[in-house]
């Protein structure tokens, strides 16, 4: 089955979407930004009400006007547009937690598909090396009719069994690592640890790659991310500049006269306007915020900048060794089709009446070689792409 560069198999696409939907770590970032979403009406309100109330618990006795009790309730009101720069500010931190989930996605994305193609390169190698068996269980088979006619000795069916064992044995391992590897991946989907995982048991290096679109890069999430912060701090001086300015109070005072002959009735109650300003004379706190705001700004361009430059380095890179990969199959893939020539140049000889094992051991160790080899060059080809489509999918 051919896979091309840029397209993820089916069956592997499902694994993604399972994980992205159950991965705790995904359901984490999920919740931050949630929080975050939150925030923004959290930060859209006013200071609260402040009440207060007092009741004379022991009046002196005379006849001057005394009040009996006294209620007031103030409100303290942020200068205008503070409110709003303080909901633009929280919603700038909430598109950074967004980007945040982009890049979390993304990652697991590239973690899932690193171990799927784990998981084809050790099933690909147990496929072949069961293969490898049974051509040596033929040759054994060989052998033992060369000895019956004295053109083999006992030495030569044993050397084929030795190989038959090691071969096993190797099987065995492959086993145990599949184990491991699929416990890996089914711990990021969020499920068993042993249940199975399925891959399809053929994959090939495409022959021509996808053109790559660099520009890609500039629009990567973790890119993104570092613009949605800058766009943050911007709006966190915008709220410092608001929030140096002053707060005004209004409230009412109503005041409940005690009976007296010296006071009409009119004016036995009171009821009492209010009026404060707060004014942050001593503003160093705001100037100096606004300082470190503007380094701030200056340092995530910095920070923006060096992660381009590593985002550039490192795809370079993964494309380089799936472009090397690439050559590596194709070498593999002449140097199997030699030594098959050779295997059966000797058969030939077998039914000429002469064959020598030993040679048959070099050339079906040579062709196990260069299989293994073509399967890991598989394995890298499509662990690089994965890699690449981590920064320009």
């Amino acid at each position: 089955m051919l896979i091309g560069s840029f397209c993820y198999s089916q069956n592997l696409q499902s694994y993604i979407d399972v994980a992205i939907s159950n991965n705790p770590e995904i359901q984490k970032f999920d919740f931050q930004y949630k929080i975050a979403l939150e925030k923004i009406e959290e930060v859209n309100s006013l200071p609260n009400t402040e009440f207060s109330a007092g009741v004379m618990a022991l009046a002196p006795k005379m006849e001057m006007p005394m009040e009996r009790f006294k209620i007031s309730a103030m409100q303290m009101l942020p200068w205008f547009g503070t409110l709003s720069s303080r909901k633009d500010y929280a919603a700038s931190m909430a598109e950074s937690e967004y980007a945040e989930v982009n890049i979390a996605k993304r990652k697991l994305a590239r973690s899932i598909s690193q171990l799927y193609y784990l998981l084809y390169e050790i099933r690909a190698k147990q496929e072949v090396l069961l293969k490898n068996i049974k051509l040596l269980e033929t040759y054994e088979q060989l052998a033992l009719t060369s000895i019956e006619v004295g053109q083999a000795s006992a030495v030569d069916v044993l050397r084929l069994q030795i190989r038959q064992n090691e071969l096993q044995q190797k099987i065995d391992v492959l086993k145990e690592e599949n184990k491991g590897i699929q416990a890996a991946m089914n711990s990021l989907l969020n499920r068993p640890f042993d249940e199975e995982i399925t891959i399809f048991s053929t994959l090939i290096i495409p022959e021509n790659d996808v053109t790559l679109n660099y520009e890609r890069l500039s629009i990567h999430p973790e890119l993104i991310q570092y613009e949605k912060i800058y766009n943050s701090v911007e709006q966190l001086e915008l709220l410092n500049q608001k929030e140096r300015k002053p707060v005004i109070g209004i409230g009412l005072e109503y005041i409940n006269m005690k009976d007296s002959p010296m006071i009409t009735s009119s004016y036995k109650d009171m009821l009492m306007p209010m009026f404060s300003l707060s004014v942050p004379i001593f503003n160093k706190k705001f100037s100096s915020q606004t300082k470190q705001n503007k380094l701030k700004l200056k340092e995530i361009e910095a920070q923006k900048k060096e992660r381009l430059n590593s985002l550039q380095a490192d795809l370079s890179k993964a494309i380089a060794l799936r472009n090397q990969a690439k050559i590596k199959f194709d070498t593999q893939a002449k140097n199997l089709k030699q030594a098959k020539d050779a295997e059966e140049i000797l058969i030939k000889n077998y039914e000429t009446g002469s064959i020598n094992f030993n040679d048959v051991l070099d050339i079906q160790e040579l062709q196990l070689k260069f299989q293994m080899n073509q399967i890991e060059s598989v394995q890298t080809y499509y662990v690089q792409q994965s890699i690449v489509n981590y920064f320009i999918q």
